[in-house]
């Protein structure tokens, strides 16, 4: 038994006709390309908060470095905690990466202290001026066992 014979009929009206389907033998017009033009909104499509701005990080101080054990090793998994000067609260807080490296941001204008912690070794703490001039200071830490009896 032999299966259906297929066969291809060009119409005179431009149309490929196979046996139950039909093609058109013209295409579609392709779609507009994407504007890259930004579009412009209605008001009613962008909520707007009243005194509301949103913060940007543009004016950050920047501050960076490098915790290193009392063998110069580099230390990861230190604690790190940054609050204004005169401040009760600690307001950043953040930990070493895998190479002992950090790196917080935080507003221009103020004087901080850098706090640096890790059970077994002495906490270490900096004074940050981030008031004059500047967008960013690197610090080096190289911790040192806490005497036996502390921590």
């Amino acid at each position: 038994m032999r299966g259906p014979r297929w066969k291809t009929v060009l119409c005179m009206a431009g149309f490929l006709v196979l046996p139950g389907v039909v093609f058109s033998g013209a295409q579609e017009p392709a779609p507009p390309a994407p504007s890259s033009a930004p579009v412009a909104q209605t008001p009613a499509a962008t909520p707007s908060k009243p005194g509301k701005k949103k913060y940007s990080h543009e004016h950050d101080f920047l501050v960076r470095g490098t915790v290193f054990n009392e063998k110069a090793l580099s230390f990861p998994g230190v604690e790190l905690r940054i609050r204004q000067a005169g401040e009760k609260k600690f307001r950043w807080e953040s930990y070493t990466n895998s190479r002992g490296e950090f790196a917080m941001r935080v507003p221009q204008g103020s004087s901080y202290e850098l706090l640096v912690r890790v059970k077994g070794f002495e906490d270490q703490t900096r004074t940050i001026d981030a008031k004059n001039g500047g967008d960013a200071e690197n610090m080096v830490f190289r911790m040192q066992p806490a005497e036996r009896g502390k921590k």
